[in-house]
């Protein structure tokens, strides 16, 4: 009875037309992302200080100085703990929305986070730093996977590409916010703390209004019908298309009939068997190719200029400029988001990012570097919304959280050794090493993306057949 209910619920969520009520929920699921990127983004501008209060000296960093072998020292141990603990709420807390729902994990996740981002705030010790911050990561990693989840399963299907434009326009927002306040507040001691402590705090506060906002949004019905909560789930969407048709004016159209999904309860294990095997292999090679120019290029801007010339001091400030461009990305998107099919997207943003970071190497000038370092912004935010959406939406509701935390899981700890690798070749070749290094990373995406399916417009359970 679930099965067919599910399939009837995803029929009739399918046929909406875009209206305030759907997107007021894609902002508030958006307005929680906000504080997730906010937490990622600071850490590049937060390093200086951090490493100025003597908290990273092997007697402070306690048994995380054993990672010197690896060659991760000082503040990269600060980053190293971000990604292991993005890592591990990906992958092993990811799947815990598949059982109890995505509106419970999305709301209580952010609550994890904010409150082991506020006590990090106040640690006197880079063993107590990098701790925390490792088990505010764990929050941070089931919170994004929560929301590509949420979002794919709330929004129909003509509509999903703009969703995640829109989701990643207000996320990557907050980008150029970080990275101004940590410019004015850069030696200064706002109530008698370090900034880099503000910085961090400003986070958690603002994360607690959206915790209190994110309330109203309901659990998904796929989700709701899917468990057995036949009767919850039939409530919402009745009142969902009660408030469109009266905020349109006008009868709803019929519903078209969906594919029944399999029965049973999903598992990781189905993650790593046919029919989604492959998808999973594709997914998760992408993901650690990605990341490489996405994460690469963004967390080492200030380093890449000074490599390329550019005054230390002048870098900030040009770091800063091309910050801003962060948003716009995602913006332009909503205008092709769901005209070009998804692959199209990826790759085009993909193989955008390969070409401008080659030119990026060799150029000099002060002027060309910051368009460059914008034109590849912009198209690593587009690809990035792109593929949030589109993994999302490879899988059945039944596993789709537990698979999308695995694949993304991949990103998460290629991140981590992908900053270890881009130090040591900018160390030995400079700015083009680096560049070769993401150019051939976004070759290896390309190549995945083509072996995937095509999704655009369709619905979820047809994809997932």
């Amino acid at each position: 009875m679930s099965i067919e209910k599910s399939a009837e619920i995803a029929a009739r969520f399918d046929r909406l037309p875009p209206s305030r009520t759907l997107w007021t929920m894609v902002i508030l699921i958006s307005l929680g992302g906000v504080f997730e990127f906010y937490d990622l983004f600071f850490t590049g501008y937060v390093a200086p200080g951090m490493i100025h209060s003597g908290l990273f000296t092997p007697e402070s960093l306690g048994f995380f100085s054993a990672l010197g072998p690896l060659k991760v020292a000082g503040f990269g141990t600060f980053v190293f703990a971000t990604f292991a603990g993005l890592w591990v709420g990906a992958l092993v807390f990811g799947q815990v929305a598949d059982r109890y729902g995505r509106r419970m994990i999305f709301t209580w996740s952010l609550l994890w986070y904010m409150v082991c981002t506020i006590i990090m705030a106040f640690q006197t010790t880079g063993l107590g730093l990098n701790l925390w911050r490792f088990i505010a990561g764990i929050g941070i990693g089931v919170e994004l996977v929560t929301i590509d989840t949420y979002i794919s399963e709330l929004i129909p299907s003509g509509e999903r590409g703009r969703a995640y434009a829109v989701n990643q326009f207000i996320t990557f927002s907050v980008v150029p916010v970080v990275a101004f306040l940590a410019y004015i507040l850069k030696d200064t001691r706002p109530f008698g703390l370090d900034y880099w402590r503000v910085v961090i705090l400003i986070g958690s506060v603002g994360a607690i209004v959206v915790w209190f906002l994110r309330r109203h949004i309901p659990e998904s019905p796929r989700w709701l019908a899917r468990n057995g909560y036949v009767d919850e789930a039939e409530r919402i969407v009745a009142d969902i298309e009660r408030r469109i048709t009266a905020e349109k004016g006008t009868t709803l159209p019929a519903p078209r009939a969906v594919p029944l999904e399999k029965a049973g309860q999903g598992s990781l294990g189905e993650v790593l068997r046919p029919p989604y095997l492959k998808r999973t292999v594709i997914m998760s090679i992408f993901n650690m190719a990605q990341v490489i120019g996405f994460y690469g290029f963004a967390a080492w801007v200030p380093t890449l200029l000074i490599n390329r010339g550019v005054h230390v001091t002048a870098s900030l400030g040009y770091a800063f400029v091309i910050a801003i461009a962060n948003p716009f990305g995602p913006l332009i998107g909503t205008w092709f988001a769901d005209k070009l099919e998804r692959k199209t997207q990826i790759i085009g943003g993909l193989l955008i990012m390969g070409i401008v970071i080659v030119l990026f190497s060799q150029a000099s000038q002060p002027w060309l570097l910051i368009v460059l370092g914008v034109l590849f912004t912009l198209a690593s935010n587009v690809m990035s919304y792109a593929y949030h959406g589109y993994q999302a939406e490879l899988y059945p509701t039944r596993i789709r959280a537990r698979a999308v935390g695995f694949v993304y899981s991949w990103s998460r700890i290629a991140a981590a050794f992908a900053g270890l690798a881009s130090g040591i070749l900018l160390h030995g070749y400079g700015v083009p090493g680096v560049a070769v290094f993401i150019g051939v990373s976004m070759l290896v995406g390309i190549v995945m993306i083509l072996l995937g399916p095509a999704t655009r417009g369709l619905a979820l359970e047809k994809i997932s057949q």
